[in-house]
């Protein structure tokens, strides 16, 4: 089966040779915004890893699409082949062979969740078609153009050249009539649940509406309490126009409302050549305050220069990061990869900070001069999307974790998965406490007193109200987890999306018990660190010595006899216990005690690479190339890594193994590149794997600059032969953030084959608690 799905995307990955080829073309200064190809990951991938663990197309998706978007926008802009906003469906498809419209979305990126709030403009011309397959036009891939600040394509059935810029809450069309005659431009709220409005206002050449937002996980269809409204400005006017409902079109009439399939359009007549401009404000507050959006961001500005301004940003943030080498299709990758890691979270506010309270409520809020954030696909991103925030871009990190505290006093408890402004448990774990400790350790943030009580409320209590629980306040199966010192397997966390889970959970349970003592510790509060820092050793009490693996276990004690390593179990969460057994980043060292010392822990590692089981698509093992650090054998590290850059990513539309989860697989990309990673967030080191550029320039958050030269990493030498940190020789196989944000000069000498006794002494190693 593997074989004829790659025999199915072989010929895409043809047909993109050339575009690769063009976006090889060595930059001229300042111009990274165009190594950036969006189409990367638009297809199913085609990595070994994805193919082989991968249960399904939605796993093997990497559910990208190509965003026209600032870093964090409110609204998305993406050309729409699925007109839906169905779960685990994606607005695009580089596979589809039709654009329905061009969509104003808030998909979270690279996810499996939902589209929400979102709308579609479409232009069309001869007969008036306005349900969204009928107007469906074919394209080619051909006139197909993709960047971060512009998107074009051409809608092959009706000769109508299509622009599309953006910038944070607004999206800038143009639609360019090859031939003359009849046209029409059709707007719609894609509500799937027959609601939404939409209406037309020909005095001032406006559409406006909204779409009522529904979350699913917890809440199950309900209403958030909130729409995604939207105001359409058209640059000529008309006095023909109308509404639709299904195929029923009623020709005059300016409002519909709460009815399936429902929208309307403006007729026009066009001469050859001619060019109708869209403008499009977007909120989530009000129609009036999508029109000051509008108002505050493009006022005064025509298409070119919003284009032009949306260019300098990608290119402001890219240019963090300049990387030198011989390797013209790396640098595509890595800078489409920073590109997919800054998609989201998502900015929620106003451009006056207006926003509406988290978790349903009706009162209207102001972060002020800051932004306000949602839509944090928690389980994925405190992994390396927040820690490379935090490296480049601490102030709007900072931002965020202020954010979830915002989201915390509203609600009453810091949120779990926090998407559509609201609570949910969609995804295991308690990260938002790892993703703050991260913030903190690194002195991004400062906490406040009622700020850490909700720290410690999510770790140590459950609401007393059930339905608060059950609607997602509060970790999953805490009574249970405290009781025992692990989730026992007659705990089915009933009340949670993802049920079960019960050895995932310990795990990542004890590592957020960590981070949170680590901000203990630095606060002073030496009791709840020490409970704390106990209970990050939870991790134990899943882990059978007998198979040297963990294994589901039962009140009593016992292991459960459904074991098998190699196949998945439902008390892990997407993966075999084999790929979670390693999901110990707090204490490694423990870890390797448990599997007999560093001799069994790395033939046990070796063991399980070499039965294939590292499966790159899913987030629980993206540490566990570089845990040979903690053994004595970096070089193998520095080997698994080059070879998952080099398969598992590529310049292909297929060429993410997995669902990118809002930049989480792309940031993963990101530091590997630079050479070192964040292993254990809240930890204020990066476990070093080596550069994979000749030389790289960081311009980092505080404004100084860390200079990483590695002559010949571009062009194969990917074995650090030794190392120098600021002309002082460094022999660590890990780098202290403040000792990075410091800024200076790393030297790697490369080589073509393994000094394997670099950086093996003990005292070299990075953090475990065991040895703390």
């Amino acid at each position: 089966m593997d074989f004829f799905r790659l025999l199915n995307y072989s010929s895409l990955i043809v047909s993109l040779v050339v575009f690769s080829l063009s976006c090889s073309v060595k930059p001229k200064k300042s111009d990274y915004a165009n190594l950036v190809n969006p189409l990367i990951g638009t297809a199913p991938s085609t990595t070994v890893s994805a193919l082989q663990h991968g249960e399904d197309e939605k796993e093997n998706n990497a559910q990208v699409v190509p965003y026209v978007t600032v870093p964090f926008g409110m609204t998305n802009w993406t050309p729409q082949t699925k007109a839906t906003e169905a779960k685990c469906i994606a607005p695009y498809y580089y596979t589809d062979t039709k654009i329905s419209g061009f969509r104003g979305s808030h998909w979270l990126s690279g996810s499996c969740v939902q589209d929400y709030g979102s709308m579609t403009i479409m232009s069309i011309s001869g007969k008036l078609k306005c349900q969204a397959d009928d107007r469906a036009s074919h394209f080619s891939h051909d006139t197909e153009k993709a960047s971060p600040y512009n998107y074009h394509v051409t809608l092959a059935d009706y000769a109508i050249d299509v622009n599309m810029t953006a910038t944070k809450r607004c999206g800038l069309f143009q639609f360019t009539f090859e031939n003359s005659g009849e046209a029409h431009i059709i707007v719609n709220p894609n509500s799937d649940e027959g609601e939404g409005f939409v209406q037309i206002n020909a005095d001032k050449n406006e559409i406006t509406g909204y779409n009522p937002v529904h979350k699913i996980y917890q809440g199950w269809g309900e209403k958030t309490g909130f729409s995604g409204y939207f105001v359409v400005q058209l640059s000529k006017k008309s006095g023909r126009f109308g509404v639709y409902q299904n195929e029923k079109i009623l020709a005059g009439n300016t409002q519909i409302s709460n009815q399936e399939n429902i929208g309307a359009y403006i007729s026009f007549m066009v001469e050859k050549g001619e060019t109708i401009e869209a403008k499009i404000g977007t909120s989530f507050t009000s129609i009036e305050q999508a029109r000051k959006n509008l108002q505050a961001e493009t006022k005064g500005v025509d298409f070119a220069q919003a284009k032009d301004n949306l260019k300098e940003t990608w290119e402001n943030l890219l240019s963090k990061v300049k990387v030198e080498g011989t390797n013209a299709d790396a640098k595509v990758k890595f800078y489409t990869a920073m590109y997919h890691s800054y998609l989201q979270p998502r900015t929620f506010n106003d451009v006056d900070g207006t926003y509406v309270s988290f978790n349903g409520g009706t009162q209207l809020k102001s972060s002020g001069n800051q932004d306000y954030f949602t839509d944090f696909s928690m389980w994925d991103i405190y992994r390396s999307s927040l820690p490379l925030f935090n490296l480049l871009t601490p102030e709007t990190n900072g931002q965020m974790m202020k954010s979830l505290f915002a989201m915390a006093e509203q609600g009453g408890w810091l949120p779990i998965f926090p998407c559509w402004n609201s609570y949910t448990s969609a995804m295991i774990g308690d990260h938002a406490i790892a993703a703050i400790a991260d913030t903190y350790l690194k002195n991004n943030i400062e906490i406040s007193d009622k700020e850490y009580q909700y720290l410690l409320q999510n770790a140590f209590h459950s609401p007393d109200n059930h339905t608060d629980y059950v609607n997602g306040k509060g970790r999953r199966a805490l009574e249970s987890y405290l009781k025992y010192g692990y989730v026992p397997l007659e705990d089915e966390v009933k009340e949670s999306f993802h049920k079960g889970e019960q050895v995932s959970r310990t795990l990542e349970y004890a590592f957020d018990d960590f981070a949170l003592s680590q901000i203990a510790a630095k606060r002073g509060d030496t009791l709840h660190a020490n409970l704390l820092k106990k209970r990050a050793l939870n991790y134990k009490n899943v882990f059978s010595e007998t198979d040297s693996c963990v294994r589901g276990r039962f009140a009593d004690g016992t292991f459960t006899k459904d074991f098998d390593k190699f196949v998945r179990k439902p008390y892990i969460t997407e993966g075999t216990p084999y790929q979670y057994t390693w999901y110990v980043p707090q204490d490694i060292k423990g870890l390797m005690n448990l599997m007999g010392g560093e001799n069994g822990f790395n033939a046990n590692l070796d063991r399980f690479h070499a039965a294939g089981q590292y499966w790159h698509g899913n987030e629980p093992g993206h540490q566990i190339p570089f845990l040979y650090n903690y053994s004595g054998q970096s070089w193998k590290t520095q080997e698994l890594v080059t070879k998952i850059m080099e398969t598992e990513y590529s310049n292909a539309v297929g060429g993410l193994s997995g669902n990118d989860d809002a930049g989480q697989m792309s940031a993963w990309y990101v530091f590997a590149a630079l050479g070192f990673y964040p292993v254990a967030p809240s930890v204020p080191q990066y476990v070093i794997s080596g550069p994979h550029f000749d030389k790289i320039t960081l311009s980092l958050g505080n404004g100084k600059k860390l200079i990483i030269n590695a002559k010949g990493a571009s062009s194969g030498n990917n074995y650090i032969q030794k190392l120098s940190f600021n002309g002082v020789e460094y022999d660590k196989t890990y780098l202290d953030h403040f000792s990075v944000m410091n800024g200076g000069k790393l030297n790697f000498k490369m080589g073509s084959q393994p000094n394997k006794t670099w950086g093996n002494a003990q005292e070299n190693r990075p953090f475990s608690l065991s040895n703390h």
